[in-house]
């Protein structure tokens, strides 16, 4: 059963916005220092609620997503640090020529939130990224492991029985695609779920990637509940205890998001 902030734009832009403010801006602010001067490009920006505390503190900030809509959406949610100036959003890819041309070594903070786990060749997209980079430019990631008992996104589905099973995502495919059928789920939210269980990412595999792209990781916070569980499900944020942390592959299991900052 899809929740509410995945059908009404506003509710998810508040999210965002309360989200960004209490845990994303705080997260990064503990490796870079952030007010006027520091320009801020967010990656997959949606309806841009991420980036209103970064305006707040004189940011100056950009917003690209690959959907016109949601762009367009985020220029009216944003309408006031819109047209002062203060953010822009654009819809384009950051493989462009034209964006590689004209943000190029342009920003001291980059933001993927709950986006990375949807973008395909993650092993070219990440060191991309620095391409974007100021020196001394760091790069946040903050996204749920694949393995974590929701990691396939199936909260999306509209049969509230297939949206609460925990863990049935990390089936084969063909056996994933049948359950997801037998539950009458149509072909646009099958299709998108299909697309994530492509794409997933480990706490393994993006460490991995990481430091093969000539990162480092400057900070961490791994989570037992997401902060933005709080704002969907009414579930206070906790912080994942120290010694599952440690534990290779286990911790993927039990940990619903993780935060990381590297440059």
């Amino acid at each position: 059963m899809a929740l509410k902030h995945h059908i009404d734009d506003k509710v998810r832009f508040d999210q965002q916005v309360d989200n960004s403010r209490a845990y994303v801006l705080p997260f990064i602010e503990k490796t870079k220092p952030l007010g006027p001067g520091i320009n801020v490009l967010e990656v997959g920006t949606a309806e841009g609620g991420v980036l209103r505390p970064f305006t707040d503190r004189g940011c100056q900030c950009l917003g690209v997503d690959l959907a016109d809509a949601r762009v367009e959406n985020a220029k009216v949610l944003m309408a006031d640090e819109y047209k002062a100036g203060k953010v822009d959003f654009i819809c384009q890819n950051i493989y462009d020529e034209a964006f590689i041309s004209r943000f190029k070594n342009n920003f001291d903070v980059i933001i993927l939130k709950d986006v990375i786990e949807h973008v395909p060749g993650q092993e070219q997209f990440i060191p991309h990224l620095k391409t974007f980079l100021r020196p001394g430019g760091q790069i946040f990631f903050g996204f749920p492991p694949w393995y974590m008992p929701f990691g396939g996104h199936q909260q999306l589905c509209r049969k509230k029985w297939a949206s609460v099973i925990p863990w049935y995502h990390i089936l084969p495919t063909p056996l994933y695609k049948g359950i997801l059928k037998m539950a009458g789920e149509d072909k646009v939210v099958i299709d998108e779920l299909l697309e994530i269980k492509d794409t997933r990412i480990t706490i393994e595999r993006f460490e991995r990637i990481v430091k093969a792209s000539g990162l480092q990781v400057l900070n961490k916070q791994h989570y037992l509940i997401n902060p933005i569980y709080k704002y969907k499900f009414g579930l206070q944020p906790r912080k994942q205890l120290a010694p599952i942390t440690w534990l290779p592959y286990l911790r993927d299991f039990v940990t619903t998001c993780v935060y990381y900052t590297v440059g």
